[in-house]
Protein backbone atom coordinates (compact mmCIF):
# COMPACT_ATOMS: atom_id res chain seq x y z
CA UNK A 1 0.00 0.00 0.00
CA UNK A 2 1.22 3.63 -0.52
CA UNK A 3 1.53 6.31 1.61
CA UNK A 4 -1.92 7.79 0.29
CA UNK A 5 -4.04 5.41 0.80
CA UNK A 6 -6.37 5.58 -1.90
CA UNK A 7 -7.03 3.82 -5.31
CA UNK A 8 -4.03 4.32 -7.99
CA UNK A 9 -4.74 6.88 -10.85
CA UNK A 10 -1.14 7.63 -11.31
CA UNK A 11 -1.88 7.45 -15.65
CA UNK A 12 -3.08 11.09 -15.18
CA UNK A 13 -1.17 12.00 -12.49
CA UNK A 14 2.79 11.95 -13.54
CA UNK A 15 4.28 15.18 -14.78
CA UNK A 16 4.32 15.59 -18.78
CA UNK A 17 6.83 16.42 -21.36
CA UNK A 18 7.44 20.17 -20.51
CA UNK A 19 7.92 18.45 -16.68
CA UNK A 20 4.91 20.48 -15.41
CA UNK A 21 2.58 18.11 -13.30
CA UNK A 22 -1.06 18.12 -14.07
CA UNK A 23 -3.43 20.27 -12.53
CA UNK A 24 -4.71 17.78 -9.53
CA UNK A 25 -8.90 17.96 -9.01
CA UNK A 26 -10.50 19.23 -5.65
CA UNK A 27 -11.33 16.26 -3.57
CA UNK A 28 -14.55 16.05 -1.22
CA UNK A 29 -13.61 16.26 1.98
CA UNK A 30 -13.69 13.46 3.79
CA UNK A 31 -16.84 13.03 5.67
CA UNK A 32 -14.74 12.08 9.18
CA UNK A 33 -13.66 15.18 9.22
CA UNK A 34 -16.65 16.92 10.71
CA UNK A 35 -14.61 19.69 12.42
CA UNK A 36 -11.09 21.00 12.74
CA UNK A 37 -9.86 18.47 15.76
CA UNK A 38 -11.97 14.84 14.05
CA UNK A 39 -10.31 12.72 17.42
CA UNK A 40 -12.22 15.28 19.42
CA UNK A 41 -11.04 15.37 23.36
CA UNK A 42 -12.46 16.55 26.79
CA UNK A 43 -11.13 20.26 26.78
CA UNK A 44 -12.50 21.37 23.34
CA UNK A 45 -15.82 19.66 24.68
CA UNK A 46 -15.64 21.86 27.28
CA UNK A 47 -14.82 24.96 25.47
CA UNK A 48 -17.74 23.87 23.33
CA UNK A 49 -19.76 23.79 26.26
CA UNK A 50 -18.54 27.16 27.11
CA UNK A 51 -19.63 28.46 23.85
CA UNK A 52 -23.58 27.59 23.91
CA UNK A 53 -23.43 29.73 27.15
CA UNK A 54 -21.54 32.56 25.81
CA UNK A 55 -24.30 32.75 22.84
CA UNK A 56 -26.91 32.59 25.27
CA UNK A 57 -25.66 35.63 27.07
CA UNK A 58 -25.31 37.67 24.06
CA UNK A 59 -28.59 36.95 22.47
CA UNK A 60 -30.02 37.46 26.07
CA UNK A 61 -27.71 40.75 27.08
CA UNK A 62 -25.42 42.01 23.82
CA UNK A 63 -28.33 42.30 21.18
CA UNK A 64 -26.97 45.39 19.48
CA UNK A 65 -23.52 43.10 19.44
CA UNK A 66 -25.09 40.21 17.40
CA UNK A 67 -26.86 42.40 15.12
CA UNK A 68 -23.36 44.35 13.97
CA UNK A 69 -21.68 41.49 13.82
CA UNK A 70 -24.95 39.47 11.63
CA UNK A 71 -24.20 42.53 9.39
CA UNK A 72 -20.35 42.09 8.99
CA UNK A 73 -20.37 38.26 8.34
CA UNK A 74 -19.80 36.86 5.03
CA UNK A 75 -21.10 33.54 3.19
CA UNK A 76 -23.94 32.01 2.45
CA UNK A 77 -24.10 29.05 4.76
CA UNK A 78 -23.22 27.89 8.09
CA UNK A 79 -20.76 25.26 7.77
CA UNK A 80 -21.17 24.55 11.98
CA UNK A 81 -23.59 22.52 13.91
CA UNK A 82 -24.33 25.90 15.78
CA UNK A 83 -25.24 29.18 15.64
CA UNK A 84 -22.55 31.56 14.55
CA UNK A 85 -23.17 34.83 16.18
CA UNK A 86 -19.52 36.11 15.94
CA UNK A 87 -15.89 34.98 15.37
CA UNK A 88 -15.68 33.16 17.82
CA UNK A 89 -18.11 30.46 17.10
CA UNK A 90 -15.92 29.18 14.09
CA UNK A 91 -12.58 28.12 15.78
CA UNK A 92 -13.17 24.50 15.05
CA UNK A 93 -15.23 24.43 12.18
CA UNK A 94 -12.94 26.54 9.69
CA UNK A 95 -12.36 23.49 7.76
CA UNK A 96 -15.71 23.82 7.00
CA UNK A 97 -16.33 26.37 5.28
CA UNK A 98 -19.16 28.73 5.16
CA UNK A 99 -19.92 32.04 7.03
CA UNK A 100 -16.38 33.63 7.62
CA UNK A 101 -15.50 37.70 8.77
CA UNK A 102 -12.72 39.56 7.41
CA UNK A 103 -9.77 40.14 9.15
CA UNK A 104 -10.87 43.66 9.97
CA UNK A 105 -14.06 43.01 11.27
CA UNK A 106 -13.01 40.29 13.23
CA UNK A 107 -12.88 42.08 17.31
CA UNK A 108 -10.92 38.90 18.17
CA UNK A 109 -8.11 39.14 15.60
CA UNK A 110 -5.57 39.88 18.19
CA UNK A 111 -5.69 36.43 19.46
CA UNK A 112 -3.51 35.31 16.33
CA UNK A 113 -0.82 37.69 17.60
CA UNK A 114 0.06 36.79 21.12
CA UNK A 115 2.89 33.92 21.34
CA UNK A 116 0.55 31.14 22.30
CA UNK A 117 -1.04 28.44 19.48
CA UNK A 118 -4.85 29.86 19.03
CA UNK A 119 -5.79 26.13 18.78
CA UNK A 120 -4.73 25.74 22.30
CA UNK A 121 -5.67 28.66 24.63
CA UNK A 122 -8.36 26.55 26.10
CA UNK A 123 -5.90 23.82 27.20
CA UNK A 124 -3.47 26.31 28.60
CA UNK A 125 -6.43 28.28 30.45
CA UNK A 126 -7.47 24.89 31.73
CA UNK A 127 -4.31 23.01 32.49
CA UNK A 128 -2.69 26.39 34.09
CA UNK A 129 -5.80 26.32 36.39
CA UNK A 130 -5.18 22.66 37.30
CA UNK A 131 -1.50 23.24 38.14
CA UNK A 132 -0.68 26.90 39.01
CA UNK A 133 -4.09 27.17 41.35
CA UNK A 134 -3.61 24.35 43.52
CA UNK A 135 0.39 25.43 43.55
CA UNK A 136 -0.07 28.64 44.63
CA UNK A 137 -3.04 27.44 47.64
CA UNK A 138 -0.47 24.81 48.75
CA UNK A 139 2.62 27.34 48.55
CA UNK A 140 0.18 29.93 51.36
CA UNK A 141 -0.12 26.21 53.13
CA UNK A 142 3.02 26.02 53.48
CA UNK A 143 4.18 29.65 54.56
CA UNK A 144 1.31 30.38 56.62
CA UNK A 145 0.17 26.77 58.18
CA UNK A 146 1.84 25.60 61.62
CA UNK A 147 3.31 22.79 59.33
CA UNK A 148 5.98 19.98 60.70
CA UNK A 149 8.90 20.15 58.62
CA UNK A 150 8.25 16.89 57.17
CA UNK A 151 5.49 17.85 56.24
CA UNK A 152 6.33 21.33 54.81
CA UNK A 153 9.12 19.75 52.43
CA UNK A 154 6.13 17.20 50.98
CA UNK A 155 3.80 20.57 50.64
CA UNK A 156 6.79 22.28 49.10
CA UNK A 157 7.65 19.67 46.60
CA UNK A 158 4.07 19.16 45.36
CA UNK A 159 4.32 22.81 44.72
CA UNK A 160 7.81 22.50 42.53
CA UNK A 161 6.14 19.27 40.78
CA UNK A 162 2.96 21.47 39.99
CA UNK A 163 4.89 24.70 38.58
CA UNK A 164 7.15 21.85 36.65
CA UNK A 165 4.35 20.79 34.99
CA UNK A 166 2.38 23.69 34.78
CA UNK A 167 5.59 25.51 32.66
CA UNK A 168 6.10 22.49 30.40
CA UNK A 169 2.20 23.11 29.10
CA UNK A 170 2.83 26.80 28.96
CA UNK A 171 6.06 26.13 27.21
CA UNK A 172 4.38 23.42 24.43
CA UNK A 173 1.83 25.80 23.63
CA UNK A 174 4.18 28.35 22.23
CA UNK A 175 3.65 29.96 19.05
CA UNK A 176 7.29 31.80 18.02
CA UNK A 177 7.54 34.23 15.39
CA UNK A 178 9.83 32.22 12.49
CA UNK A 179 11.47 33.82 9.61
CA UNK A 180 10.51 32.04 6.45
CA UNK A 181 13.03 31.27 3.63
CA UNK A 182 12.56 33.25 0.18
CA UNK A 183 12.52 31.46 -3.22
CA UNK A 184 9.91 28.64 -4.46
CA UNK A 185 12.64 26.05 -4.35
CA UNK A 186 13.04 25.83 -0.47
CA UNK A 187 11.39 23.51 0.84
CA UNK A 188 10.69 24.24 5.17
CA UNK A 189 10.04 21.50 7.51
CA UNK A 190 6.60 21.67 8.42
CA UNK A 191 7.39 20.58 12.03
CA UNK A 192 9.59 21.09 14.74
CA UNK A 193 11.65 18.24 15.97
CA UNK A 194 14.17 15.72 15.09
CA UNK A 195 14.54 13.83 11.75
CA UNK A 196 14.10 10.18 12.63
CA UNK A 197 13.80 8.49 8.98
CA UNK A 198 14.68 9.50 4.86
CA UNK A 199 13.08 6.84 2.72
CA UNK A 200 12.26 6.28 -0.71
CA UNK A 201 9.19 5.20 -1.77
CA UNK A 202 9.35 2.89 -5.02
CA UNK A 203 5.83 4.09 -5.64
CA UNK A 204 3.51 6.77 -3.84
CA UNK A 205 -0.39 7.38 -5.37
CA UNK A 206 -0.65 10.75 -4.48
CA UNK A 207 2.87 11.57 -6.26
CA UNK A 208 1.60 9.25 -9.05
CA UNK A 209 5.24 7.74 -8.90
CA UNK A 210 8.52 7.64 -7.25
CA UNK A 211 8.38 9.46 -3.51
CA UNK A 212 10.80 10.57 -0.86
CA UNK A 213 9.50 10.36 2.70
CA UNK A 214 10.76 12.86 5.73
CA UNK A 215 9.65 12.17 9.07
CA UNK A 216 9.81 14.03 12.28
CA UNK A 217 9.94 13.58 15.51
CA UNK A 218 7.74 15.94 18.35
CA UNK A 219 9.15 15.56 21.77
CA UNK A 220 6.82 17.55 24.42
CA UNK A 221 9.68 20.26 24.50
CA UNK A 222 8.86 21.06 20.44
CA UNK A 223 6.71 23.50 19.02
CA UNK A 224 4.17 21.66 17.61
CA UNK A 225 2.20 23.98 15.31
CA UNK A 226 2.29 22.79 12.07
CA UNK A 227 3.58 25.01 8.25
CA UNK A 228 3.12 24.10 4.85
CA UNK A 229 6.45 23.13 3.31
CA UNK A 230 6.25 24.65 -0.30
CA UNK A 231 3.15 27.65 -1.29
CA UNK A 232 0.11 25.47 -2.92
CA UNK A 233 -3.80 24.86 -3.05
CA UNK A 234 -5.03 21.75 -0.78
CA UNK A 235 -6.45 19.34 -3.18
CA UNK A 236 -7.82 17.08 -0.40
CA UNK A 237 -7.78 15.90 3.38
CA UNK A 238 -7.60 12.50 4.19
CA UNK A 239 -8.37 11.28 7.97
CA UNK A 240 -7.29 7.89 9.62
CA UNK A 241 -8.89 6.38 13.00
CA UNK A 242 -5.54 4.15 14.50
CA UNK A 243 -3.65 3.79 17.36
CA UNK A 244 -1.71 5.81 19.52
CA UNK A 245 1.84 4.33 19.57
CA UNK A 246 5.32 6.22 20.71
CA UNK A 247 5.94 7.98 17.28
CA UNK A 248 9.58 7.22 17.54
CA UNK A 249 8.62 3.88 16.88
CA UNK A 250 8.68 3.24 12.72
CA UNK A 251 5.10 1.60 13.27
CA UNK A 252 3.34 4.63 14.67
CA UNK A 253 3.78 6.42 10.84
CA UNK A 254 0.79 3.50 9.95
CA UNK A 255 -0.65 2.24 13.00
CA UNK A 256 -1.68 5.75 14.35
CA UNK A 257 -4.39 8.26 13.93
CA UNK A 258 -3.46 10.50 11.47
CA UNK A 259 -4.76 13.20 8.98
CA UNK A 260 -2.64 13.59 5.37
CA UNK A 261 -3.13 17.06 3.72
CA UNK A 262 -2.56 16.76 0.20
CA UNK A 263 -1.40 19.33 -1.72
CA UNK A 264 0.27 20.77 -4.98
CA UNK A 265 2.45 23.41 -5.44
CA UNK A 266 1.60 26.94 -6.94
CA UNK A 267 4.60 27.39 -8.30
CA UNK A 268 5.91 25.71 -11.58
CA UNK A 269 6.30 22.67 -12.08
CA UNK A 270 3.53 22.07 -9.76
CA UNK A 271 4.71 19.49 -7.78
CA UNK A 272 2.18 17.37 -5.22
CA UNK A 273 3.32 16.67 -1.76
CA UNK A 274 1.69 15.51 1.08
CA UNK A 275 2.02 16.22 4.52
CA UNK A 276 0.51 14.14 7.46
CA UNK A 277 -0.09 15.00 11.31
CA UNK A 278 0.86 11.38 13.09
CA UNK A 279 -0.63 11.36 16.60
CA UNK A 280 1.73 9.67 19.42
CA UNK A 281 1.77 8.16 22.52
CA UNK A 282 1.11 11.27 24.60
CA UNK A 283 -0.56 13.54 21.75
CA UNK A 284 -4.07 12.23 20.68
CA UNK A 285 -5.26 15.40 19.25
CA UNK A 286 -4.70 16.57 15.70
CA UNK A 287 -6.01 20.10 14.73
CA UNK A 288 -5.94 20.76 10.86
CA UNK A 289 -8.62 24.19 9.32
CA UNK A 290 -8.03 23.06 6.05
CA UNK A 291 -10.34 22.58 3.46
CA UNK A 292 -9.83 21.24 -0.17
CA UNK A 293 -9.55 24.52 -2.52
CA UNK A 294 -7.34 26.36 0.42
CA UNK A 295 -3.98 28.21 -0.89
CA UNK A 296 -1.36 28.61 1.49
CA UNK A 297 1.87 30.38 1.11
CA UNK A 298 5.76 28.85 2.10
CA UNK A 299 5.51 28.17 6.07
CA UNK A 300 1.81 29.15 6.61
CA UNK A 301 0.24 27.94 9.73
CA UNK A 302 -1.96 24.92 8.96
CA UNK A 303 -3.11 22.71 12.40
CA UNK A 304 -0.82 21.44 15.21
CA UNK A 305 -0.52 18.22 16.79
CA UNK A 306 -1.05 18.23 20.96
CA UNK A 307 1.55 16.81 22.95
CA UNK A 308 4.12 14.89 21.49
CA UNK A 309 3.73 13.57 18.11
CA UNK A 310 5.22 12.73 14.54
CA UNK A 311 4.85 14.69 11.29
CA UNK A 312 6.04 13.84 7.54
CA UNK A 313 6.80 14.88 4.19
CA UNK A 314 6.34 13.17 1.67
CA UNK A 315 7.86 14.74 -2.16
CA UNK A 316 8.20 13.80 -5.59
CA UNK A 317 11.89 12.19 -5.70
CA UNK A 318 13.20 13.52 -8.86
CA UNK A 319 17.20 13.99 -10.40
CA UNK A 320 17.36 17.56 -9.16
CA UNK A 321 15.62 16.95 -5.41
CA UNK A 322 18.65 17.78 -2.86
CA UNK A 323 17.84 16.45 0.45
CA UNK A 324 19.62 18.94 3.09
CA UNK A 325 18.86 17.42 6.27
CA UNK A 326 20.13 13.74 7.42
CA UNK A 327 18.85 11.83 10.42
CA UNK A 328 19.34 13.15 13.87
CA UNK A 329 18.89 16.83 12.56
CA UNK A 330 16.64 19.22 14.74
CA UNK A 331 14.48 21.10 12.47
CA UNK A 332 12.23 24.45 12.97
CA UNK A 333 8.98 24.42 11.57
CA UNK A 334 8.85 27.03 8.48
CA UNK A 335 12.74 28.38 8.64
CA UNK A 336 14.34 24.94 8.47
CA UNK A 337 15.08 24.22 4.82
CA UNK A 338 14.67 20.29 4.40
CA UNK A 339 15.92 20.44 0.58
CA UNK A 340 15.36 22.28 -2.71
CA UNK A 341 14.72 20.88 -6.06
CA UNK A 342 17.44 22.07 -8.43
CA UNK A 343 15.82 21.95 -11.28
CA UNK A 344 13.68 24.79 -9.76
CA UNK A 345 16.93 26.73 -9.25
CA UNK A 346 18.21 25.81 -13.17
CA UNK A 347 20.84 23.72 -11.60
Amino acid sequence: MDSSGSPPDSATRSPGPSGDWPQRPLEPMDPQVAWDQPGGGIVVNLELAWGRLRRWWLKSLRRTYVERMRQLRKGDRNGCPHEVLDPRDLKFFRSQGGYYWDRQDDPFAWRDRIPFARAGLCELLVFSVLTFGPAKALAAWALLGDLSTGTAVAVWLAVAALVVVGGLIVWFFRDPPRAIPGGPESIVSPADGKIVAIEEIEHDEFIGGPAVLIGIFLSIFNVHINRSPLAGRVVGIRYTRGKFLNALRPESARENEQLAVRMQASEAPHRPFVVRQITGAIARRIVCWLKPGDELTRGEQFGMIKLGSRTELVLPREAGLEIQVRIGDSVQAGSSVLGVYGAARGA
